[in-house]
Parts: C-alpha cells; sequence; structure tokens
C-alpha cells in the first residue's frame, strides 16, 4: 500500500505545479506527517522534489523534469489518455483517471492531439452500465426484463463476461442461465436490472471471434441484396446508416445503394431504419420487401385515421 502510494505522488506531482501537505494527505486519507516521511523516500530514490513554503507552499517537481517516454515503446500515449478519459466520464473510474494522470507525465500537449471520442451513453441507463461493470470485476449473477427483436418480454439470469461498444449502441455478452448458452444484450433493451449476491464460480473466456462481424458459409447462402433509392433530401441520413455499401449516384442527384443483408424479409431492425426515411426512400429490391414496409404504413395510417 506504501509503494502504491509512493508512486501515485510521484505521478501527482509530476501533473501539478504545487501539491501541499494537506492536499495530499486528504486525498491518501494519511497523516501529514506520513506525507513527509513519503517525500523524503521520493527524495533518497533520487526524484527532484523541491519545497515552497508560505501560506501557498508545498511540494512540486523540478521543472523540466520528465519521465523516459519509451517506457510505453511506441505507443501513441496521447491516443491512450483519450481512450481513457472517455472511459473514465461513462464509468466514474477514479483507476482510469489515476492512469490518465500518470500517462501524462510522458505524454505531448493534448490539446495538439486532434482526437476526441464520446462514448454515447444517451439511449442506456448509466446506473445499468456501473452495475454490469461491478457485476463483471465482481463476478455476480445479474436478473434483468429483455425485450428482444419479436418483442418478446423474459426475464434473464446472466453471468457477465464483458461490456463492449459498438455501432453506436453498447452491449453484455455472458453466460444466460435462462438460456444455458452464451448470448449478447443490448443496453437499450434492458429495464429493471439488478445485482444479486449470487456469485459465479465459472471463469468465462471470451471467444475471439465474439464480437467480430463475419458471416459463416451457412448465413451467406440466405444473405440478399437489398436495393434502395434515396433522393436528395434523404442522402445525409442514408449515409449515416449504410456509408460502406455499393453505391451509385444519378443525374437527378438521387443515390442508388445495393445493401447485403442476412434474410431481410425476418429483419424487423432494417425495416425500421427503412421507414424511418420516410419519403424520401424506396426500396426497389427484393419486391416481398415492398409488400412488408406498405403493410406497416398502412397499419400506422390507421393509428391517425379520425375516429
Amino acid at each position: 500500500m506504501k509503494l502504491e502510494r509512493l508512486i501515485s505522488i510521484i505521478y501527482k506531482l509530476l501533473n501539478h505545479e504545487v501539491l501541499s501537505a494537506g492536499m495530499l494527505a486528504d486525498e491518501f486519507q494519511v497523516s501529514q506527517r506520513t506525507i513527509y516521511r513519503d517525500i523524503d523516500v521520493i527524495c533518497a530514490a533520487g526524484f527532484p522534489v523541491i519545497a515552497y513554503q508560505g501560506v501557498k507552499g508545498g511540494y512540486s517537481m523540478m521543472d523540466g523534469y520528465k519521465m523516459d517516454k519509451s517506457l510505453l515503446g511506441s505507443y501513441d500515449v496521447n491516443s491512450l489518455i483519450t481512450v481513457l478519459r472517455s472511459l473514465s466520464t461513462v464509468f466514474e473510474d477514479e483507476r482510469a483517471q489515476g492512469t490518465i494522470e500518470r500517462l501524462q507525465t510522458i505524454g505531448e500537449d493534448p490539446h495538439t492531439h486532434g482526437l476526441e471520442i464520446d462514448l454515447d451513453t444517451r439511449r442506456t441507463d448509466p446506473e445499468a452500465l456501473h452495475d454490469l461493470r461491478t457485476a463483471i470485476l465482481e463476478r455476480k449473477i445479474v436478473r434483468f426484463e429483455y425485450i428482444n427483436t419479436q418483442n418478446e418480454r423474459t426475464t434473464r439470469d446472466i453471468e457477465p463476461v464483458q461490456l463492449h461498444f459498438k455501432y453506436g449502441n453498447w452491449y453484455v455478452y455472458g453466460y444466460c442461465r435462462t438460456r444455458e448458452d452464451y448470448r449478447e444484450f443490448r443496453l437499450s433493451r434492458i429495464i429493471n436490472l439488478s445485482l444479486t449476491e449470487n456469485i459465479f464460480l465459472e471463469r468465462h473466456i471470451v471467444s475471439k471471434q465474439h464480437g467480430v462481424s463475419s458471416l459463416n458459409a451457412e448465413w451467406q447462402d440466405q444473405v440478399e441484396d437489398v436495393v434502395i433509392r434515396a433522393s436528395t433530401e434523404a442522402l445525409a441520413e442514408v449515409m449515416d446508416q449504410f456509408h460502406q455499401m455499393e453505391k451509385q449516384f444519378h443525374a437527378d442527384g438521387s443515390m442508388t445503394l445495393r445493401i447485403p443483408v442476412y434474410r431481410p424479409l425476418q429483419s424487423r431492425w432494417l425495416w425500421a431504419i427503412l421507414l424511418s426515411f420516410g419519403s424520401g426512400v424506396e426500396v426497389i429490391e427484393p419486391v416481398p420487401l415492398r409488400g412488408i414496409l406498405k403493410e406497416k404504413l398502412q397499419k400506422t395510417l390507421q393509428l391517425y385515421e379520425e375516429k
């Protein structure tokens, strides 16, 4: 514990101009006398600590003293700081903040880095993120209600293994005791999440293939191209959703896209996206998909008919 405190004090002195003994004592929950002894040890180890007297006095490292950047080899230190800062904001992680302070001692000016990451949590309950992170670290079973793509509401008990952020959404991966298999759950569809006091003993291993977008040979046989035509009023929205798809621009400014989709006639997520474009997008192929969307629109219109 003492060694950990000494290392933390060194990095704090490297990142701040002057820190008083009182400030350090409060942060590490020790007496000022202990801080005085710690500073003596740090000085004896060869670190150039300077003591300042007076009301605003305290301790600081000698100007220009930096740790060797070769400690991280070829890593881009500022990129690591950016990622850690976004994580520490989402999870309020004090350990990540401590790592940031240590990395800042060997990084360049962060304002010249030109990189920022925003792990959007608007579609996710922040408390659910924190609870799941706790459950993963403490290996606690969690219980929640889940609404799947078929709009079925079920209660699940899972042994959480990993949180990950992809496609603009947070997901939790783990062993579902209800289904007796590994499952992935989108956090925006989770409600009434709670941590139980039950501990799971098995050490789960995340498959290397987990989270990788790949289609095996069996699935490839059921992939079909969905061809849509977007008007000039919907170009930006369509590009946001299907940026990497094959595109063809036309003389009138409209655009045709070809989107390979696994079983598009059963893909509710695709229907929702296409309908969200309103009159800005027309489905050309497959023809049965046009019929599905037409039926959805007719049912929607019935809701708004005057009674």
